[in-house]
């Protein structure tokens, strides 16, 4: 409010959502005070930014959640236990930091080539769809002597590729190439270079909204829009 200018006065209501809703069970600030469903509000949020009608949301917090999108048909498909809170928890254990920032400023250092095992790796020639580049196994090639850049650069590595695999994997026997991915993860600059890559070796497109951060709360606030309370 503070940043933006909002005076209390300004708004209507305070809509919740997420895990940490179930704990407020009175007004915030004195306010008429509404909970959004998380994943109808992941959908509504990338269906506005995005502005496809047709895709799956890639919600990338302390896990990674799934939810499919085709017109007003938005439900929850699933997802994985890896996400943020898994590169929290690894950094913790190996870099002796949570700190992503300085996470992500180690990684722009690495070279991935010293933790994963690639293709080139374990073959003289391009396996078909696989480049020599692509990666065969992570972790597989790390040392007991890794730096710390590189094992920060493999654990994002870790963590981004598998919810990409995840994605792709979770719209097979569908129609869907478009996948938005919302949530904070998205804001690390390794995304700029892994997604492209998934993106040429499966013809299918990850797409980070410019609000990315702040889709699922710009869902919570269409609920309170689209859906008045008693209505």
């Amino acid at each position: 409010m503070y940043d933006n200018k909002i005076e209390l006065t300004d708004i209507d209501k305070v809509m919740l959502t997420g895990v940490g809703s179930a704990y407020i069970d009175k007004p915030v600030y004195g306010l008429p005070t509404e909970k959004a469903e998380e994943f109808l509000a992941d959908g509504l949020g990338a269906r506005f930014e995005s502005k496809l009608q047709q895709m799956i949301v890639v919600s990338m917090g302390t896990g990674t959640s799934l939810v499919q999108c085709k017109g007003d048909d938005i439900r929850h498909i699933g997802g994985i236990g890896v996400g943020g809170g898994t590169l929290n928890g690894l950094s913790r254990l190996l870099l002796n930091t949570d700190d992503i920032k300085q996470i992500s400023s180690l990684a722009t250092q690495g070279d991935i080539s010293h933790i994963n095992l690639l293709i080139g790796d374990i073959s003289a020639r391009p396996l078909p769809g696989l480049p020599m580049n692509a990666t065969a196994s992570l972790f597989a090639n790390a040392q007991g002597n890794a730096s710390r850049e590189d094992i920060a650069l493999g654990l994002i590595c870790l963590v981004l590729q598998s919810i990409g695999s995840a994605t792709i994997l979770s719209a097979l026997n569908t129609d869907i190439k478009d996948f938005v991915l919302i949530g904070n993860l998205t804001l690390l600059p390794q995304c700029e270079y892994l997604f492209p890559m998934m993106e040429k070796l499966y013809d299918v497109r990850f797409i980070i909204p410019k609000y990315s951060e702040f889709c699922t709360a710009i869902g919570a606030a269409l609920q309170g829009i689209d859906h008045p309370k008693g209505k």
